[in-house]
């Protein structure tokens, strides 16, 4: 049976986390997965419609998903954190309270309508759930055999609450990590903030919250980090340096998104991962998978 998916991309993965995009189009192309990028998509109101305007927080992504629906889609994937947990918080809103969809359904544009729900997915659960671990395994061509990897969740993949992981003690990475070979580092800060929604506002508040996750991992033993949220990449790896200088400690933390390990672990070629556009080089990553 094929996989197909409508795809919302959302506004960093065309840009800052175009690394993102790429290892995931690769990734699901490689495993037979079709993404259907939604035709006319817009933003999901990130974290500034829940400050500015209520009713935003709601009617943004419910357009994302009438689109979808429109486009003959019942299931959207949606890899950033924030857009998917602003989209899966309307999508429940609207099923919940019929007055939350008679405002979006009056603020949608003439023809467009959300008649029936549209599931909302993340890449994550896609691979856990619908691919499966054990069809997965099969085709781990490079393990990442001996590597220590500290799973980071950060405080949105995870909401709101639903079937898929625990809000508090998350574990889908983790199984994905050791399906793909490699050993997986526990450490007490993989669900809380990185702060990175605050990285322009307060900078040093940010590099300080930063910090406190990649010294979390590292005092455990990571030898990467891996995560699903390019906010929280932004803030574990670009301000990786900052966070070097408030806490006084070396880190050296390469943070890939689990869709370029992914690659890595199936063989694909590593020009088509992004590998390059990271901060912290990755290159110490890539040669102990034996590319």
């Amino acid at each position: 049976m094929t996989l197909a998916y409508a795809y919302y991309p959302g506004c960093s993965l065309g840009s800052t986390a175009r690394e993102y995009d790429i290892s995931m189009r690769a990734v699901f192309a490689y495993l037979g997965i079709e993404l259907h990028e939604i035709e006319d998509w817009s933003c999901c109101g990130a974290v500034h419609a829940d400050m500015n305007n209520g009713d935003a927080a709601f009617t943004l992504p419910a357009r994302n998903l009438a689109l979808a629906a429109a486009q003959g889609f019942e299931a959207i994937i949606a890899p950033c954190s924030g857009c998917y947990k602003n989209l899966r918080r309307a999508s429940k809103a609207m099923a919940a309270d019929k007055a939350v969809r008679a405002t979006v359904s009056a603020s949608l544009s003439e023809g467009l309508e959300l008649k029936g729900d549209v599931e909302v997915l993340h890449p994550l659960y896609v691979i856990v759930r619908d691919y499966g671990l054990e069809a997965l395994k099969t085709q781990v061509t490079h393990p990442l055999a001996g590597m220590q990897v500290a799973s980071y969740y950060g405080c949105m993949l995870t909401r709101p609450r639903d079937e898929f992981d625990s809000t508090e003690r998350p574990v889908g990475l983790d199984q994905l990590m050791k399906v793909l070979g490699a050993e997986v580092v526990d450490y007490p800060m993989k669900a809380k903030c990185c702060g990175g929604a605050l990285a322009l506002s307060h900078a040093e508040v940010t590099a300080r919250l930063t910090g406190n996750v990649l010294i979390s991992a590292k005092e455990r033993g990571a030898d990467v980090v891996t995560l699903a949220c390019p906010m929280c990449h932004m803030a574990l790896d670009m301000y990786q340096g900052k966070a070097e200088r408030v806490l006084g400690k070396p880190l050296d933390l390469p943070v890939l998104f689990f869709t370029q390990l992914m690659g890595l672990a199936l063989g694909i070629d590593r020009t088509k991962l992004g590998l390059e556009r990271h901060m912290v080089p990755t290159a110490p990553v890539v040669a102990r998978v034996g590319f």
